[in-house]
């Protein structure tokens, strides 16, 4: 069983969160969720989402990490605690999973440089700013590079975690997982409508 920890902060996005775990939650066989923060405590995304987290010293290595965006990570990249605990987090992680603006934080830990990567794109150019040394992919649905897991706005979480399902435990059980949530799987990572 493997630890699926999700980071949270204030003004996260919701779908960025709960599409993810709505993929992962289906294969509880191989995967345990946690929520995590800061500090601990209540969390609230954007939406109003109220959700009870742990503090980040609990998380055991060794794990997969769930950074999402949201509106909050305008305010967190220039909080350097907490950068410096997810690029320790990452560092443990054995593999890392951004949606939307998410890789933002991930590109201020300065472990992506030279990585492919992508985000929101209506939030493109904003990200890029964060590290301009990460070869960002604006044509992409979601991208791939070592452990690193990135993905487009929103909804595009789910194709990635869909993705990394298929990658990490068969592509059977991603397939059966889309199906039995009635859902339309981009399967191709590159095919990205949004881009333009």
């Amino acid at each position: 069983m493997t630890g699926f920890n999700v980071i949270l902060f204030n003004e996260f996005e919701t779908l960025d969160v709960f599409g993810p775990v709505e993929i992962i939650g289906k294969l509880d066989e191989h995967f345990s969720i946690e929520y995590y923060s800061l500090e601990g405590g209540i969390v609230r995304s954007s939406q109003n989402v109220r959700i009870e987290t742990k503090a980040v010293v609990d998380i055991a290595a060794g794990g997969i990490l769930l950074i999402p965006g949201g509106f909050g990570t305008r305010k967190e990249v220039f909080n350097s605690e907490f950068i410096d605990v997810v690029k320790k987090l990452c560092q443990e992680a054995r593999y890392v999973l951004t949606v939307c603006t998410g890789s933002a934080l991930l590109a201020k830990t300065g472990l992506i440089k030279g990585l492919q990567a992508t985000s929101n794109k209506m939030s493109f150019d904003w990200v890029c700013e964060q590290d301009m040394s990460v070869n960002w992919m604006k044509k992409a649905r979601w991208t791939v590079d070592q452990k690193y897991y990135t993905s487009s706005g929103v909804s595009a979480g789910i194709d990635m975690t869909l993705g990394f399902v298929a990658d990490t435990v068969s592509l059977k059980a991603a397939q059966t997982v889309a199906n039995g949530i009635e859902y339309i799987w981009n399967q191709d990572k590159d095919n990205d409508p949004f881009c333009k």
